[in-house]
């Protein structure tokens, strides 16, 4: 990691950042900050501004107005030192198919300026951390979209760069390689890396991140904990009760306090602002009528509540 920069900036600062493309305002003047250390989730819907956004950060566009800066480094004026602060896993896979996984990764770390050794030694234990280190000398053309995931973390750590961005990491991926992935997210928090990632999975958000901003229609709609954006939002909340025999859902959707019911599966959910009444009249109901209830749990809001309620397009 480039450690010349003397501020005790955070990891990433924007200010007012923007971005037109022609008469479209993509990103409109938006200001955020990340800490040192955290895992910041990036969430919004298609169009909201995110891509431009990414691509303003990691140096691929030139913002219109604004600024940001990586690791204490300003993208627009200090750009390559920015940019050797940077770690970026795109969406779509971009090593050398005809290279093996071990020339590709020596290749990244040569770009990016890593002394011989030391790329080779960071280079074996990162194939070793990923599961890789077996198959180094196979051609990524031969591997899979999982295994072409994992390698192109590798590439990006090489460096030991201050930031990660992550876009879309486990989208896709089997079973064990999003394990793999969710694994070594959490170990890099746990040494203190700070990591950016964007991601359509709300519950992959909800499990990995310190803070979470919401960008929508080029401007930050929200940003704090997943678990502080949760309780903001002024939403039902709701009684989830299956049973073991057959009920009407006209039934429990005439109990007091419930607004709604809706069958999912063998479950049913009644959104109520009152839980606890419900929770009641839930098993009142089932003495009544000689049910035996095989689950009853009260939900709050989850962080997709949080997103559509933040998203959603005005009436």
């Amino acid at each position: 990691m480039n450690t010349t920069s003397t501020t005790s900036s955070p990891a990433v600062d924007v200010e007012t950042l923007t971005k037109h493309f022609g008469d479209l305002t993509a990103v409109d003047g938006i200001s955020f900050q990340v800490e040192e250390g955290d895992v910041f989730g990036f969430l919004g819907p298609n169009g909201a501004g995110k891509s431009t956004t990414i691509r303003m950060l990691t140096g691929v566009l030139r913002p219109d107005a604004g600024s940001a800066r990586i690791a204490g480094y300003d993208i627009r004026t200090d750009t390559e030192a920015a940019k050797s602060e940077i770690g970026i896993v795109p969406e779509q896979f971009n090593a050398y198919p005809d290279l093996t996984a071990w020339k590709n990764l020596m290749l990244a770390g040569e770009l990016y300026g890593v002394p011989r050794e030391t790329r080779q030694n960071t280079g074996t234990e990162l194939l070793r951390s990923f599961g890789l280190f077996e198959r180094r000398h196979t051609p990524t053309s031969e591997y899979s979209k999982g295994m072409k995931q994992r390698l192109m973390l590798t590439m990006a750590l090489l460096h030991d760069p201050a930031v990660l961005f992550l876009d879309e990491p486990i989208t896709g991926l089997d079973v064990e390689s999003q394990r793999l992935i969710r694994e070594r997210i959490a170990e890099l928090n746990q040494e203190g890396r700070t990591v950016f990632l964007t991601t359509h999975n709300i519950g992959e958000a909800d499990r990995l991140c310190d803070n979470i901003a919401i960008i929508n229609r080029g401007e930050i709609a929200a940003i704090d904990s997943p678990e502080a954006l949760k309780q903001e939002i002024e939403r039902t909340r709701a009684v989830e009760v299956s049973f073991s025999e057959t009920i009407e859902r006209e039934l429990l959707a005439g109990i007091t306090a419930v607004e709604g019911a809706e069958k999912r599966g063998d479950t049913f959910r009644l959104m109520t602002p009152d839980p606890d009444a419900v929770v009641k009249a839930v098993v009142t109901l089932a003495k009544e009528k000689g049910l035996t209830v095989l689950s009853l749990q009260t939900l709050g809001p989850s962080l997709e509540d949080a997103f559509t309620d933040l998203t959603e397009e005005d009436p």
